[in-house]
């Protein structure tokens, strides 16, 4: 059975993190992605790499005429294309949209950095922290007194960023499929990372959110919304916010009686009141903690490890991971009920489908092994 991007075909050209990502996404769910490789040594185990899972890989070397004229003809018969090298890089190709828009009026041409294609920063090197750190985003993740904490790098290479993209490919091919015109999709991962953060602006605007860490509902300041330490050096994390689901929580906790837990909406009671948790938690195990609270609706759950997560009841029960050629990864989400992703295959060594992919475009054998002999092909 075919993923619900069947018939979708987008050009990627490798790249780390959110490009990859974005692609990953879109392969996993059955959009046929050719990635275009660069001439040089690959992975000696590309089947651990877990981003590029899924789909063709041709190299092309494209300081080379007839590199870019392959990957001309590869475009003309793509739907999107994805590319995440710095700001006028593929226009010193020969490769700019401009170009590839001319020759397919209806090609959706994604461009992934981390500060945007303009603007006074848009040609500096930078990573996810440094994204992060000038949309605002980074300021508010850590704890009270603490510096921040970057949460590896989730909120802008893939959340703000790969994710966002793969979104806005599919809203720029369902425009071009309505209006027969592609367009230039932009997206910065700074942007992405700062929209991310959009309910918490909201509680700015309303006064609910003050700018300073570890101080509000969300970000560890209240007691039923942190993480704990239990009796054997494990964690739990707790987030109670809602009344009924507080109330809860309290109950398996021996703690409805107690009057200092009333109000828990009450600010000034929250630094104390982490301090009473804190003492508590680490009066039992975790699974001891797991035993009294699970099941409960008391918005609890052990903090689980990697190893841990692959072994989860719940997890097994709705494959959330998967083992593919001998590596643990999670699997393709979300899940859909008419047309399921498939197991994901994994990464081919690069090149290794540059012939396919040339004979599948008319070229033939003969034309096949000069590009090959002449360096511009690699497999």
């Amino acid at each position: 059975m075919a993923g619900a991007l069947d018939g979708l075909r987008i050009i990627e050209f490798a790249g780390i993190g959110p490009g990859p990502f974005a692609a990953m996404m879109l392969a996993d769910h059955g959009a046929d992605v050719i990635r275009i490789d660069r001439p040089g040594p690959g992975s000696p185990t590309p089947e651990t790499d877990v981003l590029n899972r899924s789909r063709r890989s041709i190299v092309v070397n494209l300081k080379a005429p007839e590199g870019l004229g392959v990957v001309r003809d590869l475009v003309r018969t793509a739907d999107g294309l994805i590319e995440g090298f710095r700001p006028g890089v593929m226009e010193r190709l020969g490769l700019g949209p401009d170009v590839l828009m001319d020759e397919n009026p209806k090609l959706v041409y994604g461009r992934m950095t981390g500060w945007g294609q303009t603007g006074p920063l848009a040609r500096d090197a930078g990573h996810d922290i440094n994204y992060i750190a000038r949309s605002g985003a980074l300021h508010a993740f850590g704890r009270r007194g603490e510096k921040p904490t970057p949460p590896v790098n989730a909120a802008a290479d893939f959340g703000g960023g790969g994710m966002l993209l793969a979104f806005s490919m599919l809203a720029g091919v369902s425009s071009a499929q309505r209006t027969g015109r592609g367009q230039v999709i932009d997206c910065a991962m700074l942007e992405g990372s700062a929209v991310l953060m959009s309910m918490v602006w909201g509680f700015r605007a309303d006064g609910t959110w003050r700018d300073e860490r570890g101080v509000n509902l969300l970000d560890t300041g209240a007691h039923f919304y942190d993480v704990y330490e239990t009796k054997d050096g494990k964690y739990v994390a707790l987030g109670a916010i809602e009344p009924q689901f507080y109330e809860a929580f309290r109950r398996a906790a021996g703690l409805l009686d107690d009057p200092s837990f009333d109000d828990h909406f009450d600010e000034a009671k929250w630094v104390l009141l982490t301090d009473r948790l804190e003492a508590i938690f680490k009066s039992k195990t975790r699974d001891e903690w797991c035993a009294l609270l699970e099941g409960r609706d008391a918005c609890f759950s052990p903090v689980l490890s990697m190893e841990e997560a692959l072994n989860c009841e719940h997890n097994q029960a709705r494959q959330s991971f998967l083992n593919v050629a001998g590596v643990d990864q999670p699997a393709p989400t979300p899940k859909f009920s008419a047309t399921p992703a498939q197991t994901p295959r994994p990464a081919r060594p690069a090149g290794a489908d540059s012939a396919d992919v040339l004979k599948a475009l008319g070229y033939n054998a003969e034309k096949i092994s000069a590009l090959i002999q002449n360096g511009v092909i690699g497999g």
